[in-house]
């Protein structure tokens, strides 16, 4: 019987130690569904201190209801049972300095291809050299692009304190923030601002710093938005961008297909019945292409710029008229040329062999992962 207690005792702590995981903090268990690799990261705000998960329920929630397929990343992992993926790189109590201290290590680890940074509050909080911390934060933000730099990396002024000393030192922080992000920006890097301050205020907190459910949700929001008004930044709809998939016409119902299933450069790329083959698989990749059999990229035709230049397959290069971006409302530019792809005509018949055109949102421009 002694033996059986035992036994009952380990199970019992099991249970209460993986509780503790989903509900409270704990180390990530690495959730993933293959999608576009984002990190939430900062502080307590990050990790849901008052609401295990915080503002990345709303979040999910949202990527889900839109169709991204997104993969959280991080060391870090809490949070309730509708948040299907609890991973994140939240730690309460931390400075900027300490995230800084960490963030190459945790970016190598995860390659995170957006990150959402939230970070200060703990400076003002601990009145820790605050007149320097939108230095560290430009310093931290130089670290994450230089470790991680085909990411988006979306830079959040921080919420408001209730205290009034405090909230006075926030807004000063918040102040030198777009300064910071258009820096990074004029040096080419892909760093973006989020007015995070503006979407909540002290009526929103649960305890003078930490929000209500109904405050990390007014968070969600606004990260979401952000997301979208950045291409690329959680992929296209339907589908993870970083494995292969076929690409659907809105207007025609029919997929993205090499002719003749032919690997040779210059096959054309037409539209045809959506059919799972090899020809019809796509893959996106940090470098803006999209891959087919491998080694292909879908090329427009002689660089061309023209409205109803040929799109077709070509050996990766690397060039601009091999990179495509996706865009919010299902259209797919093409970088080089800075036309969407199109289908001539409004055309739907099997065989149609697709070009380029100048943007304009038809049915026939916007795309779909199948």
């Amino acid at each position: 019987m002694r033996g059986w207690g035992r036994w009952q005792a380990a199970a019992l702590l099991a249970v209460m130690v993986a509780l503790s995981l989903v509900m409270g903090g704990g180390v990530a268990r690495a959730e993933s569904n293959g999608g576009v690799r984002v990190m939430p990261l900062g502080d307590s705000i990050t990790e849901g201190t008052q609401v295990p998960g915080g503002y990345r329920i709303g979040l999910w929630q949202r990527l889900a209801a839109g169709r991204y397929t997104v993969d959280f990343v991080g060391s870090q992992f809490n949070g309730p049972g509708n948040l299907s993926d609890h991973d994140h790189e939240g730690h309460p109590g931390w400075r900027i300095d300490q995230i800084d201290a960490n963030i190459t290590r945790w970016a190598q680890t995860y390659t995170p291809r957006t990150v959402l940074l939230h970070i200060g509050t703990n400076d003002v909080l601990q009145n820790y050299n605050v007149s320097s911390a939108p230095q560290r934060l430009s310093t931290l933000i130089d670290h994450i692009t230089a470790a991680a730099p085909n990411a988006d990396v979306f830079v959040a002024t921080i919420i408001p304190l209730s205290n009034s000393g405090q909230e006075a030192a926030v807004r000063t922080f918040n102040a030198a923030v777009p300064g910071i992000v258009q820096s990074k920006v004029n040096g080419g890097k892909h760093v973006h601002l989020v007015d995070m301050h503006a979407a909540l205020t002290t009526a929103d907190l649960i305890d003078g710093i930490h929000p209500t459910a109904g405050g990390y949700d007014k968070m969600a929001a606004t990260w979401y938005n952000a997301l979208l008004s950045v291409s690329g930044s959680i992929g296209l709809p339907g589908s993870p961008p970083s494995g292969g998939g076929a690409i659907r016409g809105v207007g025609s119902g029919r997929c993205v297909d090499v002719a003749g299933v032919s690997q040779a450069n210059g096959a054309a790329a037409q539209l045809w019945d959506c059919n799972g083959q090899v020809n019809q698989q796509w893959t996106s990749t940090g470098a803006g292409e999209l891959r087919v059999y491998g080694g292909k990229c879908l090329d427009v035709a002689n660089q061309s710029t023209a409205d109803g230049a040929a799109v077709q397959i070509w050996d990766c290069n690397g060039q601009n008229n091999q990179k495509w971006r996706f865009n919010t409302d299902g259209t797919i530019t093409a970088v080089g040329a800075n036309k969407c792809l199109d289908v001539p005509n409004n055309a739907t018949a099997n065989g149609t062999r697709l070009a380029i055109w100048s943007c304009n949102g038809g049915a026939n421009q916007r795309w779909t992962r199948a």
